[in-house]
């Protein structure tokens, strides 16, 4: 364990999910990954978050560690009647902690059985009424196991929770966090975050650009680049200290000093779509949009309409993926597909331009490219993806190499050319 509990250093704490589905791959650990979400948020910080089996010495191995590590210890999973729940006494065992028969418990979980019909309870359910007898236990409202709290001697605490995700959050909320506030004080202090979304340009490039503008003049504010296969998110984050106005008006200052670069690359959308950002600056432009796509297949268009309300403004789209279908419902001509070839900026632009009178919209935007796993050549790589954005008086068309399977061209061939889309829209284009 990092610190004790009088310290005024914020609490460090640690999530174990026990169970062996989450080792074969069969379930995902949403457990974790919200209880390492909710510790942040009252102002802990999480140091490690470890996966384990169903094996007691495992169990007991991976506890011990997390308690030399963190102030707290969250363990969820293998509390159930099962013999392959182990958690409560590998812990209990692990910290000298022997297990008692609770009778409040235990009368609770009969009435649970009679309840479903059933006068005796199964043979081993009753393990779930053992509470430690150094400790307590955490009413579950959702089910029969409780939290169980236990303190280690060298004044680290576990809390034990159920396996099953309502179980859990119904025990966290508001038991365990109560608990955990109560114990800590003068040392919680909230962590408050705030996420930047980029589009259009490589961490690496982003990093450089925004590292002279960092301020030293504001204290306490971290700076994380948060890659994906579509854009990079940037996470600011710091403490409160007198309140949460002034953490986030630290925040606004830091953000300030970085936005002649942010200016250039940022977009605003709740939801870190790059497509709501789209839908908003259609909608206050009073305008429409129409779109034939190729190599994309459709992904503009869902993603555009995944976006509640975005029926004001986007009025339709044509998957266009033959070159038939290209020349006769799109009118690209026969001879510009022969002699630029099919993924050709000519191409998009004519498909733009024709998507746009089709449909009577004031916007229209046109894409085709290879999205692999054949098909490129030396020239025309797997990858090559040309887009076209037009107006009634203006036309920006742009050739782009991705990289990347089928699936991660495809999604980038969207992503650039709504990121197109939007520069048009709010006058970013050189």
């Amino acid at each position: 364990m990092t610190l004790g509990h009088e310290s005024r250093e914020p609490p460090s704490a640690s999530v174990v999910s026990v169970g062996d589905e989450l080792l074969f791959g069969q379930t995902v650990d949403t457990n974790g990954s919200w209880l390492s979400s909710e510790l942040s948020s009252l102002g802990f910080r999480v140091v490690r978050r470890s996966v384990v089996g169903d094996v007691e010495l495992e169990i007991k191995d991976v506890v011990r560690e997390a308690l030399a590590l963190a102030d707290v210890v969250l363990v969820t999973g293998g509390l159930g009647p099962t013999p392959d729940d182990l958690t409560r006494q590998a812990v209990a065992d692990l910290l000298g902690i022997p297990l008692v028969q609770d009778p409040d418990v235990l009368e609770d979980l009969q009435g649970r059985f009679r309840t479903r019909g059933f006068e005796e309870m199964p043979e081993g359910a009753e393990r779930m009424a053992l509470v430690p007898s150094a400790g307590s236990a955490i009413p579950n409202p959702h089910g029969a196991a409780p939290g169980l709290v236990m303190g280690a001697s060298e004044g680290g605490l576990c809390i034990l929770l159920p396996g099953v995700p309502r179980e859990m959050k119904g025990i966290f909320e508001p038991g365990a966090r109560r608990l955990l506030a109560d114990r800590f004080p003068l040392r919680l202090r909230r962590v408050v975050h705030r996420v930047i979304h980029t589009f259009g340009v490589p961490e690496s490039i982003l990093m450089d650009e925004l590292q002279p503008l960092i301020p030293q003049d504001v204290p306490d504010v971290g700076l994380a680049y948060l890659p994906d296969q579509l854009g990079v998110r940037l996470r600011l984050t710091t403490l409160e200290r007198d309140s949460r106005q002034e953490a986030e008006d630290r925040l606004q200052r830091f953000e300030d000093s970085l936005d002649s670069v942010l200016a250039r690359y940022r977009f605003r959308a709740a939801t870190g779509d790059l497509a709501e950002a789209v839908g908003a600056g259609l909608r206050d432009g009073n305008l429409t949009l129409a779109v034939a796509e190729s190599c994309t297949g459709g992904l503009i268009s869902k993603r555009l309409t995944d976006i509640p309300g975005s029926s004001g403004y986007f009025l339709g789209g044509i998957v266009a993926y033959a070159n038939e279908v290209k020349e006769k419902h799109l009118a690209v001509a026969k001879d510009l597909i022969e002699e630029a070839g099919v993924v050709s900026e000519g191409v998009a632009k004519a498909m733009a331009e024709s998507v746009r009178a089709e449909f009577g919209a004031t916007l229209g935007l046109g894409i085709t490219g290879i999205a692999g796993p054949s098909g490129g050549s030396p020239e025309k790589p797997v990858g090559t993806v040309c887009m076209a954005v037009t107006s009634a008086g203006r036309t920006e068309v742009r050739r782009e190499h991705l990289l990347g399977d089928r699936e991660a061209v495809r999604e980038r061939a969207a992503h650039a050319a709504l990121g197109l889309l939007l520069r048009l829209l709010d006058g970013r284009l050189e």
